[in-house]
């Protein structure tokens, strides 16, 4: 067993990027593969809480880092899936606590036991980007359907190639078909067509995501929704697999049915 190294990251922040990892790492281990999530947003770290394991952290990476503690001991246990790990961020330091060395270290210690590692790099492209992306086999892209949010992700885009970390793989969060439609928000083509990356996955917006990041629960744990179907098809195409991309006008236009039956608007 050697880990897959994978980064996901956004150029610009509150894409929803570290609640992605959250639910690719939870759908990997619903699968049966060990995994272990590293926080790399030092000072301002939230993926314990999406984890729903903000109440355990007793030690976080820089304590690893700084000697006070070894790696096991910094591993927070999933609630739900004892294959499943996190690393937390240290809170109260900052991102040059940690250097590209120390978590190509980390990352070559969880190597032969794990069958991924995905760490949740912080926003923009200062040094915990690039902290981030050093021990990365694979990097992935999540960016919004906004101009901004595109924009920024073809920077980040650019800085993987200048650093030699091949061409990253797209995920685009909350697409509303709606909006799409009434070409009042871009479209999955239109954002690969400014981006020229591959697409791995397009997440719909869905308001149970953020009801499952509230609660600790990630929303692929939720069978019923549309996101948490998105992301556990992401999952498989990590593994290898070859799953088609859901058809999300029609799941729209069902939805619209089932709230004009329900009463809803």
């Amino acid at each position: 067993m050697t880990a897959q190294v994978i980064t996901v990251t956004s150029g610009k922040g509150g894409v929803g990027k570290t609640t992605a990892v959250a639910n690719l790492a939870t759908a990997l281990a619903a699968d049966g593969r060990k995994v272990v999530c590293i926080d790399g947003d030092i000072g301002l770290r939230n993926l314990d809480v999406i984890l729903g394991l903000e109440n355990r952290i007793v030690y976080d990476i820089v304590d690893v880092i700084e000697g006070r503690c070894k790696l096991k001991q910094a591993m927070i246990r999933d609630k739900h899936y004892p294959d499943l790990y996190l690393i937390p961020a240290a809170q109260t330091r900052d991102k040059n606590a940690v250097s590209p060395s120390d978590m190509i270290r980390i990352c070559k210690e969880l190597r032969p036991d794990y069958d991924f590692v995905i760490i949740d790099s912080p926003a923009g492209i200062e040094r915990g980007f690039r902290n981030s992306i050093a021990a990365a086999d694979r990097v992935l892209i999540v960016t919004n359907p906004e101009v901004s949010a595109v924009r920024d992700a073809d920077r980040v885009v650019g800085i993987l190639e200048a650093e030699e970390k091949g061409t990253p793989s797209l995920i685009l969060n909350r697409l509303n078909p709606a909006l799409v439609r009434n070409n009042d928000m871009l479209s999955a083509e239109d954002v690969l067509d400014l981006l020229g990356i591959q697409l791995i996955g397009v997440v719909p917006e869905d308001e149970a995501v953020i009801i499952g990041s509230n609660r600790g629960s990630p929303v692929v744990t939720d069978p019923r929704s549309r996101a948490g179907q998105a992301f556990r098809n992401i999952a498989k195409r990590l593994q290898g697999q070859d799953v088609p991309f859901m058809d999300l006008e029609q799941q729209n236009a069902i939805w619209s049915a089932l709230q004009r039956l329900t009463g809803r608007k």
